[in-house]
C-alpha cells in the first residue's frame, strides 16, 4: 500500500520549499533537519544578490510557514539512520537527539541561555565562529522551532557532573531535563527528497592563504555574519585581531574551486556573493578600499551583470584578474598579498587589513550505510538521471534531490529545484 507521505531530508531553503509545496497539496511531510533549527545557510546571510534584499525578510516567512503548516511535522536536531523498502513504501529510522530540553514546555524565553555559566565561551556555529554562545543556546532569534538546546559536548553537568545548574533555576516552565535520552522513530513514507545542502570546503587546504593562522583571513560566510545586524558585532565589520574597522579589504575568488589540487568545479555563486559583500562594505564605509582578485567573473543570472557593473561604476570596487599566490602577515597584523595581474601584467603586491576568502562549496552527504546509495558525480554531488531535462530524479525510484545536494547553485535555483522535486515526488505518490 502506497504511503501518501513524504520525507524531506534537510531544512535549508530547498528543503523548506519542497516541504511547503508537498504540504500545500495535502501530503503529509516529515522534515528532518540535523541542526536545532531549520533555515540552513541562508539564515546566516545579511542580504541577497542581485537585489540586495534583506535575507531575513525573505527566509523568516518561509521559516514560519514551514514550522506552522498543519501537514508538516518537523524533526529538528534529528538524523536519518536507515532507509529500507521501495518507492511508495519506504521505512525510515530517524534518531531524535536529546536536546535536554522539553520542547513542549520550552517557551523560547532564552532565560537559560542568559545564565549559563559558559555563556560567551563556546564558538557559535551560526556565526561561523565569529561569535560565542553558551552550552544552553538558541541558534538565532528567528529559529524554528524557537526552543533552547543544551550542548552535550560542553555542558558542565553532562560532561563532568559539576555545575551550579543556573539554567534549571532560571527556567520558569521547568523545561530543562538533563536526563533526557535520544529517541528513535520509524516513519513510513512513499517518497524521499534529499536536500542536504552544502558546507564550505576547508580553506586550510590552501595553506598559502594562512586561514586559521592569520586572524584577519576570514571566509565569505564569516564576513556575512559581521555584516549582519543580528551578527556578533551588530553589523560592524571589524578586524578579528584588534576590533578595528578595516580600511583595505581584499577578496580572493575561487579558493578551493576551479583548482586541480582541491576541487575542479566552479561553485557558481561565489563571484556574485563577493560582489554583493564588497558593495555592502562600501555602503557601511564609503572610504574602505575593496579589491576583488578573480579568474573570471561569472555573472550568469538575471540582474547579475548589472550588479557587477554597479560595483565598479557606482561603488568603486577594484577588480584585478589574477590569482593571489601567497599571503604574509606583518607585525601590525596587516596582511601582504602577492599575486598576478593578468591584464596589467606582472606581480601585484598589496598591503591590506582584511582578506576574505571566497571558499568553494562541498556536498553534505547522507551517512554511510544508510541503506540507499544515490549515485554521485565525480565531484561527489548527487547525480540526477538526466541533468538536462530532469535534474531532480535519481536512479533510485522514489528518491529525489534538490538544492546544493545535487550541485552548487544560488538561492533562486535552489528554490526552483525544491519545487521541482516536490512535484516529481507528489506525482509518484498519486501514481502508486
Amino acid at each position: 500500500m502506497t504511503q501518501k507521505k513524504a520525507l524531506v531530508i534537510g531544512g535549508g531553503i530547498a528543503g523548506m520549499q519542497a516541504s511547503l509545496d508537498l504540504a500545500d497539496q495535502g501530503i503529509k511531510v516529515y522534515l528532518v533537519e540535523r541542526n536545532p533549527s531549520i533555515g540552513g545557510n541562508m539564515a546566516k546571510l545579511d542580504k541577497t544578490f542581485p537585489t540586495l534584499d534583506c535575507a531575513a525578510c525573505i527566509i523568516t516567512p518561509k521559516l514560519v510557514d514551514t514550522g506552522g503548516h498543519k501537514n508538516i511535522e518537523l524533526l529538528t536536531y534529528s538524523e536519518v539512520q536507515n532507509i529500507t523498502g521501495e518507492a511508495g513504501a519506504f521505512k525510515v529510522k530517524v534518531l531524535k537527539k536529546a536536546r535536554f530540553v522539553d520542547i513542549d514546555k520550552c517557551t523560547g524565553c532564552a532565560a537559560c541561555t542568559q545564565v549559563c555559566v559558559l555563556k560567551n565561551k563556546i564558538l557559535d556555529e551560526h556565526n561561523e565562529g565569529m561569535g560565542k554562545r553558551g552550552a544552553a543556546y538558541i541558534p538565532f532569534p528567528q529559529a524554528v522551532p524557537l526552543k533552547a538546546t543544551i550542548d552535550p559536548e560542553h555542558c558542565l553537568f553532562l560532561t563532568k557532573g559539576k555545575c551550579t545548574m543556573k539554567c534549571v533555576e532560571a527556567c520558569g516552565p521547568g523545561a530543562i531535563d538533563h536526563e533526557q535520552k535520544p529517541e528513535e522513530v520509524t516513519l513510513a513514507v512513499g517518497s524521499i527528497i534529499v536536500a542536504t545542502g552544502f558546507k564550505l570546503e576547508d580553506p586550510a587546504k590552501k595553506p598559502e592563504y594562512g586561514y586559521g593562522v592569520y586572524d584577519n583571513v576570514i571566509t565569505s560566510l564569516q564576513i556575512e555574519r559581521l555584516l549582519s545586524p543580528s551578527g556578533p558585532t551588530g553589523g560592524e565589520v571589524k578586524r578579528p585581531s584588534d576590533g578595528e574597522h578595516p580600511k583595505k579589504v581584499a577578496f580572493l575568488q575561487c579558493v578551493c574551486s576551479r583548482d586541480l589540487n582541491t576541487n575542479i568545479y566552479c561553485s557558481r555563486y561565489c563571484c556574485m556573493q563577493a560582489i554583493k559583500e564588497a558593495i555592502l562594505l562600501k555602503e557601511h564605509n564609503p572610504d574602505v578600499e575593496v579589491t576583488i582578485f578573480y579568474i573570471d567573473i561569472r555573472a550568469f543570472g538575471k540582474g547579475y551583470e548589472e550588479l557587477y557593473n554597479r560595483a565598479k561604476d557606482e561603488f568603486g570596487v577594484n577588480f584585478v584578474k589574477g590569482r593571489i599566490a601567497e599571503i604574509h602577515e606583518k607585525d601590525d597584523k596587516s596582511l601582504v598579498t602577492i599575486g598576478e595581474d593578468i591584464v596589467g601584467g606582472g606581480v601585484v603586491e598589496s598591503k591590506v587589513d582584511l582578506v576574505v576568502l571566497s571558499v568553494g562549496v562541498a556536498p553534505v552527504p547522507l551517512p554511510e550505510g544508510i541503506g540507499i546509495e544515490i549515485p554521485v558525480w565525480r565531484d561527489n554531488f548527487y547525480r540526477a538521471k538526466n541533468q538536462y531535462v530532469d535534474a531532480v530524479t535519481t536512479d533510485i525510484p522514489g528518491v529525489f534531490v534538490a538544492g546544493c545536494a545535487e550541485s552548487p547553485k544560488d538561492i533562486p535555483d535552489s528554490v526552483t529545484q525544491g519545487s521541482a522535486a516536490a512535484m516529481r515526488a507528489s506525482i509518484l505518490l498519486e501514481e502508486k
